[in-house]
């Protein structure tokens, strides 16, 4: 059975569903806090980080190299692939710089986190060409028969999956033939991941998200041979499968349980739901635990709900006021508890043009660096008008 390359797989979304899919993310976010899946739906500024970026940019590459057009190319050749690597790269890193300028929240690029970005890519390779059994793995010495070998192996990049009824969707990184020990086609449905490998079984999160491409592929492509699912980790090189049960039942339950509301659902608020929630300003749950002594900062960074005092709009010296929460709507109150802080870059750029359009109400302050005496917030922070969200914007 062939596919192509780049296309979806599965049944079409059914009309009266268009507005509302499960995806792993989606429903990642849903088990995390209902209401930061709910925020993520309100069309609200979306934000950049690094780490996202140098995925995107590996992911991509991997792709383009999977899709690199070698016609007219003698099979004998080598020397070509470290090149043909290192544009797909540049091409890329550059695409995606593009795009996280363009992201209405954004901190600074790093243009250094570019070597990390080649090193990843190298490892996702090299696994690709394990998995592929490539007879010859180093880049220089990779020969364009030996790369053809490897696309013919590929039978799908970066496919759109959609289940029977619309109501499932996903992204596929990758769709591979290969024969098992027993000489018979399997495939394998792989997940590329650059951020850190499990040291022992897969986190939840990725093992669901595995589950339901391999499920949602199997439903919509009946006479497949054998699928299993892997996590490819490009910081070692390492695989690791999930073998879990069937989840599309339980996607399905999810699915109706995340039907979109007028008013917010309750929110689940933990450390590890809101540490790195992209929504805060919009949430007062999150704000609520946290004077709760629910959620506990730790480490060099802290987020804080204030009002300026005082701003020196040339030095960036700020005093700030903590306003602590008064039920669980967003209302605030005042203090005793002030103190002072550093503004540089884009905080004090966003903290100037709030001061100037006359907006004097309270403030959220996204990762303020707290690790010495005075609170020091620069282009990795954010500072933004603190807008609890209680009705839905769509």
């Amino acid at each position: 059975m062939s596919l192509s390359r780049r296309n979806s797989m599965g049944g079409q979304a059914m009309a009266e569903d268009k507005q509302h899919q499960l995806s792993p993310t989606s429903w990642n976010r849903f088990e995390e806090c209902p209401r930061k899946y709910w925020l993520s739906k309100q069309g609200l500024p979306r934000k950049a980080g690094m780490a996202a970026s140098l995925g995107t940019a590996i992911h991509n590459s991997v792709e383009d190299l999977c899709n690199l057009d070698l016609d007219g190319r003698d099979d004998e050749e080598v020397g070509w692939l470290p090149e043909a690597v290192k544009e797909a790269m540049d091409r890329n890193w550059e695409a995606e710089r593009a795009v996280f300028m363009a992201t209405p929240r954004h901190p600074r690029w790093k243009e250094d986190r570019l070597p990390k970005a080649r090193v990843g890519l190298a490892g996702a390779l090299s696994i690709l060409m394990s998995r592929t059994n490539a007879a010859e793995r180093s880049l220089p010495k990779v020969s364009v028969g030996v790369w053809r070998q490897v696309q013919q192996r590929v039978l799908a990049t970066e496919s759109n999956l959609v289940s029977d009824c619309g109501r499932l969707t996903g992204r596929l990184d990758l769709l591979l033939s290969e024969p098992d020990e027993q000489g018979k086609e399997r495939w394998i449905v792989a997940d590329l991941k650059t951020g850190n490998p499990p040291e022992s079984s897969l986190d939840e999160k990725v093992d669901r998200q595995l589950r339901l491409y391999r499920d949602i592929l199997k439903q919509s492509k009946p006479e497949h041979p054998p699928v299993q699912a892997e996590g490819w980790y490009s910081a070692d090189q390492s695989v690791h499968r999930t073998d879990g049960p069937p989840i599309l039942d339980a996607a399905i339950e999810a699915w109706g349980l995340m039907t979109p509301t007028e008013d917010p659902p309750a929110a689940t608020p933990s450390e590890a739901a809101c540490a790195f929630c992209d929504w805060k300003a919009w949430c007062p749950s999150w704000w609520v635990a946290r004077m709760e002594g629910e959620i506990i900062p730790h480490g060099s960074f802290s987020d804080e709900v204030v009002r300026l005092v005082r701003l020196e709009a040339e030095t960036g010296a700020a005093l700030f006021e903590r306003t602590p929460p008064v039920g669980v709507d967003g209302e605030l109150s005042g203090s005793q508890h002030r103190f002072g802080a550093l503004l540089a870059d884009s905080a004090l750029d966003s903290i100037r043009e709030i001061a100037e359009s006359g907006n004097d109400g309270p403030l959220f302050l996204g990762s303020a660096m707290v690790s010495s005496s005075t609170m020091r917030l620069g282009h990795w922070s954010e500072v933004m008008p603190w807008s609890p969200l209680l009705r839905s914007l769509r």
